[in-house]
């Protein structure tokens, strides 16, 4: 499992790339396996539902074992399953890009990362950056697990 101040890293490192891309105010959130918020930060300015959107993203992460990227693609190829599977989550799973699994050195689920106040495709690289900064590894990384790992 992910600790305390590995999380804060992971949103340190996000916040700081943010700031040198002149990112909008972002918002950060890393969660535990089984969805529970390890740690959370939300810049000034940031709009106030990011902490909802950010949880979600990192949600639909755990929830799918796939980047938010990845579910976001799902739900316009299956609306229908998506909605279902929403649903199923009490709404919690938000399909939109900056949603990464985080994984140790073995490529095992520590932990998600959700990043949301920019664009999607900005989210997402974000989060890849925190990750793999900070020592982890994110999906791309873990292609020599196969199956276990979800690219597409």
């Amino acid at each position: 499992m992910i600790t305390l101040s590995q999380a804060n890293a992971v949103i340190a490192a996000i916040l700081a790339r943010g700031r040198e891309l002149d990112c909008r105010p972002l918002a950060v959130v890393v969660v535990e396996p089984g969805s529970v918020v390890k740690a959370f930060q939300k810049e000034d300015h940031g709009a106030m539902l990011r902490f909802e959107m950010a949880y979600g993203k990192a949600y639909a992460a755990l929830a799918l074992g796939r980047s938010s990227n990845l579910v976001r693609i799902r739900a316009e190829e299956r609306p229908l399953f998506m909605e279902y599977l929403i649903k199923a989550s009490d709404d919690r799973i938000f399909p939109e890009g900056g949603g990464r699994l985080i994984r140790d050195s073995e490529g095992q689920v520590i932990g998600a990362v959700g990043v949301t106040g920019d664009t999607q495709e900005r989210d997402d690289e974000l989060a890849t950056h925190g990750i793999r900064v900070c020592g982890f590894r994110a999906d791309e990384d873990c292609a020599d697990l196969g199956g276990k790992v979800r690219l597409s």
